[in-house]
């Protein structure tokens, strides 16, 4: 990114050098972001955030089809739920698949939703709430076997498992920077080149004319190297990962009583991902304690948070307000070693059991 920020950045619509310049390393960028799901580069049409990558899909799919339904599920993040909430104002049906106790979609509900209208289904890969992997293959060859386009947010899981669009029969994929340790203020939708959609922002026709506006390319650029960390490294950091995970998860739960695991066990879970609920506790209390003592964790999905609406994803999983009240959340990264474990392990416990003492009875 280096290059762009610091010696200036030419328009990669022009023909001049400089121009040159930008437009192949635009082009670079977006052969390493299609690389990571084995997709087509003419595909990646780059977008500010995955929220306008979520809405480009919706939005695009409903102003070309001739349907009014759509498909989705109940624990999808808050970009695509706001997006089917929105298309049912304007007439169309959403039917929201249910999941289990877990946050598992099941690929038969998937396939009985599917009507004759039906213009779209959009599942996420993985919840960034709870952690739980969804079947996406399974429910992409149920799609595809049906004629519908299939929409995959794929943001919470891009960094940690490897998805590839053929074989889950994936038409329409989401991708953000920041969720790979790339820059914020990119993100990407992939696009197979049968579906059509409506553009969103009109204008000298960037990014194949369905996303116009000068390309963000030092946050592109960013994005593509990212994603080629992402690929070549992602095995063996899963594997990592997923060792600190249940080091933590089950030695939180062991050393808190009336705690409990929420989302898919180990198997179906992200390798980085670990979330519970205490009961007794309010999780804010919690997280502003750890906070101080440099621990950073969560209650939620933060883009719910800035709304302050309550978790939808924790009702869809069938806890009550007193259950999502004390949810946390803990992910792992590259930085997280075996000693951030073992202090997480080690505060927790204690903040836990002297907020409960001084809550109201």
């Amino acid at each position: 990114m280096r290059p762009f920020l610091e010696g200036g950045i030419g328009n990669p619509s022009a023909l001049h050098s400089l121009g040159e310049e930008a437009r192949a390393s635009l082009e670079g960028a977006r052969s390493k972001v299609a690389r990571l799901f084995g997709a087509t580069p003419a595909g990646v049409i780059f977008t500010a955030s995955a929220t306008e990558a979520n809405n480009l899909a919706f939005r695009g799919i409903a102003g070309r089809a001739d349907g009014r339904h759509v498909v989705t599920s109940a624990i999808e993040h808050i970009s695509v739920i706001n997006c089917a909430r929105d298309l049912e104002k304007r007439g169309y049906a959403i039917t929201y698949v249910p999941v289990d106790g877990d946050g598992r979609i099941d690929p038969r509900a998937v396939a009985a939703a599917i009507r004759p209208d039906t213009i779209l289904v959009s599942v996420m890969a993985a919840n960034g709430e709870i952690g739980t992997i969804q079947p996406v293959r399974e429910i992409g060859h149920v799609v595809r076997a049906r004629g519908v386009p299939f929409h995959v947010d794929a943001v919470n899981a891009a960094g940690h498992i490897a998805i590839g669009v053929e074989d889950a029969a994936i038409d329409l994929l989401t991708v953000s920077s920041n969720d790979l340790y790339g820059p914020p203020g990119a993100g990407a939708l992939w696009v197979r080149p049968e579906v059509k959609l409506t553009p969103m922002v009109l204008g000298a026709g960037q990014e194949r004319g369905y996303r116009a506006g000068t390309e963000n390319v030092p946050a592109i650029v960013g994005m593509g190297v990212a994603a080629d960390l992402v690929r070549a490294e992602r095995d063996a950091e899963g594997a990592r990962l997923v060792a600190l995970r249940d080091l933590l998860l089950d030695g939180i739960l062991a050393r808190i009583p009336h705690s409990r695991r929420t989302g898919a066990p180990a198997g179906a879970r992200l390798p980085h991902h670990a979330s519970l609920v205490v009961s007794g506790v309010k999780a804010d209390g919690v997280l502003m304690e750890l906070d101080a003592k440099g621990v950073l964790g969560s209650s939620g999905s933060a883009c719910n948070t800035l709304t302050g609406a309550p978790s939808h994803v924790l009702r869809a999983i069938g806890c009550d307000g007193e259950a999502a009240e004390g949810s946390l959340c803990f992910t792992l990264g590259r930085w997280t070693t075996p000693a951030d474990v073992d202090a997480v392990l080690e505060l927790t416990p204690p903040i836990v059991s002297r907020l409960r003492r001084l809550a109201p009875r």
